[in-house]
């Protein structure tokens, strides 16, 4: 059980440092090594001066639905967190982590409606500047954080505190 237990923390943990690199760094949608898109800039590699150059992206209902969820995302998963740590020490013997395990499910659940947002949308988000480029990677890690915050979330629910 301490082994579970060890591993659904670090599992916690490795999804909310992913699911915060998910929402704040510069890469749902690239172009090329010199131009892509997150949700709050647009950037370009500027040779000149050897620095990233961004401007905010336009406001669309689908975009800021996509920040909206993406937040609630980290915020779910670090209340989740902090709860496990205080259900951790503060529980009796043999109750279970509910809270812990519905928050973590909350938050795969949010980044899932934002992911999902931003594929069948980025054609409105990046309004017809989408037909050269890609998915970046920071969109990839939304949807790797999917099944692993869901999974911990039911690993949560199912486990039960021993001393």
């Amino acid at each position: 059980m301490a082994f579970l237990l060890m591993f659904v923390t670090v599992l916690h943990l490795i999804t909310l440092a992913m699911l915060f690199i998910a929402t704040m760094e510069k890469s749902w949608w690239s172009w090329d090594k010199t131009k892509n898109s997150d949700l709050w800039y647009n950037c370009h590699y500027d040779n000149g001066s050897g620095a990233w150059m961004c401007t905010s992206t336009k406001e669309t209902e689908w975009l800021q639905s996509v920040q909206a969820l993406m937040v609630l995302s980290v915020v779910f998963c670090s209340i989740s967190f902090l709860v496990f740590l205080v259900q951790l020490f503060c529980m009796s013997k043999g109750g279970l982590f509910y809270i812990t395990g519905l928050c973590q499910i909350f938050a795969g659940l949010t980044a899932f409606a934002a992911s999902l947002i931003y594929t069948l949308h980025h054609t409105e988000i990046l309004e017809g500047d989408e037909k050269t480029g890609q998915f970046g990677y920071c969109f990839i890690l939304a949807w790797v954080c999917v099944p692993l915050l869901l999974c911990s979330g039911v690993m949560y629910v199912h486990l039960r505190k021993k001393e």
